[in-house]
């Protein structure tokens, strides 16, 4: 476990994706990834991601049967995909009730990847509702997300706002191509922010399996264990099958972060694939933006 940014929460190294787990109850049975689920809870990963707008609700609602009777031995995590006041309310009362619980111990404003987000989030009210469901005790700490652009984490992080969290692509590929490890991280750790690495595979066109690992430039193992050894507070894993959650049982029990030399050494591999963002499309096509958010730019 490390810390969660100045929390005081202490969360797994290696978190369960809610989308991933749902796309896995689809594609098998929603009892498997129940039960995997709960294999993570009682092998100690406890910090559970989700959204909103995660296959329509379906994942928050299969990640609710599956915690409703654990739910104090996780950390639940899900995120508020609107910007204005009415609209982030309604959003919350549809995540607690799909996650049949009475609280969200981390709630994120999701996929910060426009220029505007930030403001919008201020202006629009978006920041009002969550102090206020704070206050009322239905989500304990607040945070943001985003995988489009360094900039949008940087302009929220500016924000007269002490976030708990943020969210963001942590990758070998990251390093070298609008780097949120080089330029938000630190930030990050300067404000005691809790950062939240996720797509540390690549992220790929079908969601399912990492870029780097299906092109055959890294094992899923040393991408994990890179971006381990960055100073974030947990990585988000995209477990589908036992397979995926197995392996993240290898890298987590035991960690130990890499060496500078290591890390060097491994991004060296990526040199030259990794500059032109090709294996981090999230960051520059559309398509890979969640489609409520793409609506609410007039996009789609």
């Amino acid at each position: 476990q490390r810390p969660l940014g100045k929390t005081g929460e202490q969360v797994s190294i290696l978190g369960i994706g809610g989308w991933h787990i749902a796309k896995g109850g689809k594609e098998t049975d929603e009892a498997t990834a129940i039960r995997m689920m709960h294999e993570a809870i009682d092998n100690g990963l406890n910090f559970f991601d989700n959204a909103w707008d995660y296959h329509n609700g379906y994942a928050e609602e299969l990640m609710g049967r599956a915690v409703k009777d654990r739910r104090d031995k996780v950390f639940l995590m899900t995120k508020n995909c609107e910007r204005d006041y009415q609209g982030s309310l309604a959003c919350l009362e549809d995540s607690l009730r799909r996650l049949q619980t009475d609280r969200i111990d981390l709630w994120q404003f999701h996929e910060i990847n426009y220029e505007n987000d930030p403001d919008w989030v201020f202006e629009k009210g978006g920041l009002r509702a969550a102090l206020e469901a704070q206050q009322a005790g239905k989500v304990r700490h607040i945070g943001f997300t985003g995988h489009k652009d360094p900039r949008f984490h940087l302009k929220m992080l500016a924000k007269p706002y002490a976030w708990a969290s943020a969210q963001m692509p942590i990758n070998v590929c990251d390093w070298f191509f609008r780097s949120f490890s080089n330029e938000v991280v630190p930030v990050c750790v300067e404000k005691g922010v809790g950062a939240i690495g996720m797509k540390c595979l690549g992220g790929s066109p079908d969601g399912q399996n990492g870029r780097l690992v299906t092109t055959g430039l890294a094992t899923g193992e040393e991408l994990l264990r890179y971006a381990l050894s960055l100073p974030i507070s947990t990585l988000v894993a995209g477990i589908r099958t036992q397979r995926d959650l197995e392996q993240a049982f290898r890298v987590g029990r035991d960690f130990r972060p890499w060496t500078a030399e290591d890390m060097t050494a491994f991004r060296n591999r990526f040199q030259d694939v990794a500059g032109d963002g090709r294996h981090e499309l999230f960051k520059t096509e559309t398509r890979f933006d969640g489609g409520h958010h793409r609506k609410q730019h007039g996009l789609g």
